[in-house]
């Protein structure tokens, strides 16, 4: 109250962002996006992060503190309640959030705890105001200015012994307003209670439920097991009608209880006064509670309020009831960003409970696994294997659905391609047994099983099917409206397309499509996109932009986890060791490749791209000049493996620096042949031929030399192929061919000029737009390269539709586009969206 007229008076309500915690908040995730909307609102700035089923804290409060960087008018947040706060990750990011604070926004946090903040630095350098309960304290002059207000007269010393029992504690004053306001004798009420704080609320509750009609009563102790109560569900709860009514009339009479939105359909009550009528029902009524409970958990479960449900559940004891409802919902609960909520219910299950219940046991599986505790969550994974049996017949089909799909995620997790594969079959059979029309644990548990076998396909070098489950799991995870699980996939299908036939460019084109969906979303430092940059890094790096390269993978590795997926780590850690290499920083791009081997040696099969990462080192150890340790890299693979495609390259790299280019020219000839293929033909073919011309040119054979460097610049020319003529010394070759002699003579130039250090030009570079786009209209843009409408874009930035078709008109005479799709190739000209590259 003192806050919400403080705001008022101030004229502030315009720059404010009201957070409320939730009673015994544990779910981190919830109390920052609530934190980020409630900032979003108030300033503006702030761009909303949308729940995901991971969340990293620390780097979407650094987001945070960016944006509010540009604020141009100061803001205020509130955060009500803060000692409901029970989550350390929580606080240990809002301690970041307050010591990262510019000018431009004032926190204001109530609490009734000292917060486990450190704010000792805060309160050093006189950047913190506290208000305590001697400041909060009513004086007697407040008190007396309460009683005239309220219309109650009572002797001075009456007031002055109200004013001691109640030490000026508000909440105690205004419930003993309320009771003398209807009692024959205010002075004899003013004697007859002492004692504690609690116990004066105590007597003064009596007093005020006595004052109530039976009615109100009734509504008021059967309601107070709710965290907050509407009137159909207070009417569920009593059996009576009229409880919205009552509710209202309650707060417009100040007694303590408060409307929690603006049509003042849902209330909550104070909590000291939900604490005593919870004390009151225990006293007056125990036998009920448990079937209020209950009660309350079918109401929440018919309006779809899940996690409510299951906590009134676990309240009454009903623990079938709860490991139902959790099971059958948990999917969609994390997908929509609430794995903290999660958690904190299953922290509530007994043990013996757990132990017997097997779909519970995949509950528990799931979300270690969501917190990378592979093996805690492989363990779930053979409880609920061991207690399966007990399971009814209807509700068999979908457990088996769902235990076969994180025994995938898991080997595939674990670098177990092998078994990730073997799950296959079963996967089939448990989607096949699905009784007809049920949709076995929803389209979002479809994708994820047909992602996890694409990933592993296509880590074992089955391409073909690899993109194929891919492509499903991509069109499920639309179908389901799951843009989180679009991103994996859209990464993959970034390698498994030009592997299968894509050109570099439309790969390249999917991996940007992956990060713009996480940035619009404010997703950009989740680990769910390493992956799409680590393969638009690479697609990068053979197109010959080493820059922008370098910025996808400096992001990559900041999102990268401590025990992620090997299998794409390696494909970061290769990417970097290449372009070191074509950099010229050759200790780097070793430790880089090392790395990557390392990688490999923690997946249980052979990575798809293992032997190109083995060539890569070996041709690193020859430019270093280590002969030796090349020779030595290369005799440990089997005779099968150095006859590949990517490490006849290297051994032609051998043959060159050992001045034996016949040798090297024998070498390269299946790989030129088409009969040793590498694990990106043209790029692998391009290599061969520039390979192939320096063993000609160490002939001196400059005729053969030349003809085989503009095969090179064929095979090249239909993706712009840059990289083979930069990690291979064939510039002064190159320079050598007057440009009247190549087919190629933009391309030759190109690549001469990536070896001065320029970057290729994508596009002819455009002026600038006439007007500046605004914020807002920058975020508008961010979904345009995307199959999203206009409505739903609307819903994604919280606004109206309106707005969206307002900033899209402001946007398309901005940029002087006639429709969205040239908007979009205009907003990439002018470097607003991520360069896209269609096939030529």
């Amino acid at each position: 109250m003192l806050l919400r007229s403080w705001i008022e008076a101030a004229g502030l309500a315009e720059g404010v962002g009201w957070v409320s915690v939730e009673r015994g908040e544990r779910d981190a995730q919830r109390f920052w996006l609530s934190v980020i909307d409630a900032l979003a609102g108030a300033v503006g700035v702030v761009q909303r992060v949308a729940p995901a089923p991971t969340f990293n804290g620390r780097a979407v409060v650094e987001q945070v503190l960016a944006d509010l960087e540009l604020l141009e008018e100061p803001g205020v947040l509130v955060i009500d309640d803060l000692q409901e706060l029970d989550s350390a990750d929580a606080l240990e990011w809002l301690e970041v959030f307050l010591g990262g604070l510019g000018w431009g926004l004032r926190v204001v946090l109530a609490t009734r705890e000292d917060p486990r903040l450190g704010l000792h630095r805060l309160r050093l350098s006189g950047q913190l105001t506290e208000l305590r309960a001697a400041e909060l304290r009513f004086s007697m002059e407040d008190t007396l200015e309460l009683l005239r207000a309220e219309g109650i007269a009572l002797s001075d010393a009456a007031a002055a012994r109200l004013y001691e029992r109640t030490e000026g504690w508000a909440a105690g004053l205004r419930l003993a307003v309320i009771s003398l306001a209807h009692h024959p004798d205010p002075e004899r009420f003013v004697t007859e209670f002492s004692g504690s704080e609690r116990n004066v609320a105590g007597y003064l509750l009596a007093e005020v439920l006595e004052r109530q009609t039976p009615e109100v009563r009734e509504l008021l102790l059967r309601t107070s097991v709710l965290e907050r109560v509407c009137g159909p569900l207070a009417d569920f709860l009593t059996g009576g009608s009229g409880a919205e009514r009552m509710l209202q009339e309650l707060e417009d009479a100040n007694a303590f209880v408060t409307a929690l939105d603006a049509r003042r359909f849902w209330f909550r009550y104070h909590q000291l006064f939900a604490e005593l009528l919870q004390l009151e029902l225990r006293r007056a009524e125990p036998a009920v509670i448990g079937s209020l409970h209950r009660a309350a958990a079918k109401w929440h479960e018919q309006q779809g309020l899940i996690l409510e449900s299951i906590g009134h559940a676990q309240a009454a004891g009903d623990w079938r009831l709860a490991s139902r409802l959790l099971a059958d919902h948990h999917i969609d609960l994390t997908f929509d960003g609430r794995t903290g909520s999660i958690v904190q219910l299953l922290n509530v299950f007994p043990d013996d409970i757990v132990a017997a219940d097997a779909e519970l046991s995949l509950v528990f599986a799931t979300a270690r696994l969501l917190r990378g505790a592979l093996e805690k969550s492989a363990a779930y994974v053979d409880l609920a294997s061991q207690t399966a049996d007990a399971l009814s017949q209807e509700r068999r089909p979908g457990f088996d659905v769902l235990l076969c799909e994180l025994r995938l995620v898991l080997a595939r997790w674990r670098g177990d391609l092998e078994t990730a594969l073997q799950t296959r079959p079963l996967l089939a059979a448990a989607l096949a047994a699905q009784p007809p029309g049920v949709r076995a644990l929803s389209d979002e548990t479809r994708s994820v099983a047909l992602q996890s076998l694409g990933v592993a396909e296509l880590w074992s070098s089955r391409l073909d099917d690899a993109r194929r489950e891919l492509e499903q799991a991509l069109a499920l995870a639309r179908r389901a409206g799951r843009p989180w699980l679009e991103i994996p996939c859209l990464a993959h299908l970034g390698i498994a397309g030009p592997l299968t036939g894509l050109s570099l460019s439309a790969g390249l084109e999917l991996s940007e499509e992956a990060v713009s969906i996480a940035d619009a979303r404010g997703w950009g430092e989740d680990p769910v996109i390493v992956t799409a940059l680590g393969t638009g890094a690479m697609a990068l790096l053979w197109l010959g932009r080493l820059e922008e390269s370098e910025r996808w993978l400096d992001r990559a590795q900041r999102t990268l986890q401590p025990e992620g997926e090997p299998g794409t780590e390696l494909i970061v850690h290769q990417a970097r060791g290449l372009l070191r290499l074509s950099q010229g920083r050759l200790e780097e791009a070793l430790a880089a490749f090392g790395a990557a081997k390392r990688m490999q040696s923690l997946l249980a099969g052979e990575h798809a791209f293992s032997a190109a990462v083995q060539a890569r080192l070996v041709q690193t150890q020859v430019y270093m000049g280590r002969m030796a340790a090349a020779r030595a890299a290369l005799s440990e693979i089997s005779a099968e493996a150095r006859d590949t495609g990517d490490m006849r390259l290297a051994r032609a790299v051998i043959r060159l620096a050992e001045d034996a280019a016949d040798q090297a020219i024998d070498v390269l000839a299946p790989v030129i042949g088409g009969s040793a293929q590498t694990i990106h033909r043209p790029s692998g073919i391009t290599e061969a031929h520039v390979l192939d011309a320096l063993a000609h040119e160490q002939l001196g054979d400059r005729r053969a030399a030349e003809t085989s460097l503009e095969r090179a610049l064929d095979a090249a020319e239909p993706e712009g192929i840059v990289l083979p003529f930069v990690l291979v010394p064939a510039r002064e070759l190159l320079e050598s061919i007057p440009r009247h002699r190549t087919a190629h003579p933009t391309l030759r130039q190109t690549i001469l000029d990536v070896l001065d250090g320029s970057t290729p030009r994508t596009a002819k570079a455009p002026a600038a737009p006439v007007d500046e786009l605004s914020t807002a209209e920058l975020r508008v843009v961010r979904y345009l390269p995307s199959n999203l409408r206009t409505p739903e874009i609307a819903a994604e930035l919280y606004v109206s539709t309106n707005t969206v078709r307002t900033h899209l008109r402001h946007i398309y005479a901005k940029l002087g586009a006639h429709g969205r799709a040239e908007a979009v190739d205009r907003a990439r000209e002018f470097g607003l969206l991520a360069p896209s590259h269609r096939r030529r």
